[in-house]
């Protein structure tokens, strides 16, 4: 597929060197939290883990599921399969709506994967970061990217999403990660009417903190609004904007900066007595 002149690959690699380049600078500038974890040679170590992580993921993702989102939507349009074909919607309404459905589809997969055992045994890894800043949004285990695009494939696949829809979705997503995973601060203010829209870096936050309760809220990726119609949104931690503690609880040390020990932590034991509960609660 290509969009004014530029293939997709290229469109998604401007974007994400773009996004990463402004706000790797406007972390520097303006950093939110100044701690050990996000500063000299911890800072690096994790650095490599994060951005490692997301190449590992690509290259498994185009190894296992070389269609990816785009591909899918351009084949189920040739083979006129989903909903919105069957309506005969008009490609505006259609791609409005299929961004939408998509961005719920996201946040309820993250919430799955905090309340099924299986699944949080794979999402935790990204959590284990006991940094924040905009390498955490990279920080996904290949297992979890890939369950993730089989399921953005199936609800795309579903609703015929026009493949143009597609690519902004995955654009507006992944700049939308980096955004919300930053270490930037942001004007109270701002931050304040952002939110009503979008998912803001001291709201996403919160969903990073070793308390459990924050933990299981602010989902969001992109959109706000889901966590404030579900009853899962949090206005702020508990121990305040700059005393939150990122991670998890079950792991503190160094260990969490390390690529071998993330890649295997899906297939480690949970330290007692700290384990989640074998039903997600």
């Amino acid at each position: 597929m290509t969009l004014f002149g530029l293939s997709e690959p290229v469109i998604r690699l401007l974007a994400f060197s773009t996004i990463f380049a402004a706000l790797t600078m406007i972390e520097l500038w303006a950093p939110r939290l100044e701690r050990d974890e996000m500063r000299g040679a911890l800072k690096t170590r994790r650095w490599f883990t994060n951005i490692a992580m997301v190449v590992l993921s690509s290259v498994v993702l185009r190894i296992i599921f070389p269609l990816a989102a785009v591909g899918t939507a351009i084949w189920a349009e040739q083979a006129g399969y989903g909903l919105f074909p069957l309506l005969g919607m008009p490609l505006w309404v259609a791609g409005i709506l299929a961004f939408l459905v998509l961005d719920f589809a996201v946040w309820l997969e993250h919430v799955v994967s905090h309340k099924w055992p299986w699944l949080w045994r794979i999402h935790r890894m990204h959590h284990a970061d006991t940094g924040f800043d905009l390498t955490t949004a990279l920080r996904f285990h290949p297992l979890e990217i890939v369950l993730s695009m089989l399921w953005k494939a199936a609800v795309i696949i579903a609703l015929g999403a026009p493949p143009v829809a597609v690519l902004v979705f995955e654009v507006v997503l992944n700049g939308a990660a980096m955004f919300n995973h930053a270490n930037i601060r942001l004007p109270k203010a701002a931050d304040t009417m952002l939110r009503l829209l979008i998912v803001t870096p001291d709201m996403h936050r919160i969903h990073h903190s070793t308390d459990r309760r924050e933990t299981d809220s602010n989902y969001g990726f992109n959109l706000a609004i889901w966590d404030r119609i579900f009853a899962t949104y949090t206005q702020a931690p508990r121990r305040g904007e700059t005393g939150i503690e990122i991670g998890l609880s079950e792991w503190r040390d160094s260990r969490t900066a390390n690529l071998g020990w993330a890649l295997a932590l899906p297939f480690a034991p949970t330290p007692e007595p700290n384990a989640r509960p074998e039903n997600g609660q």
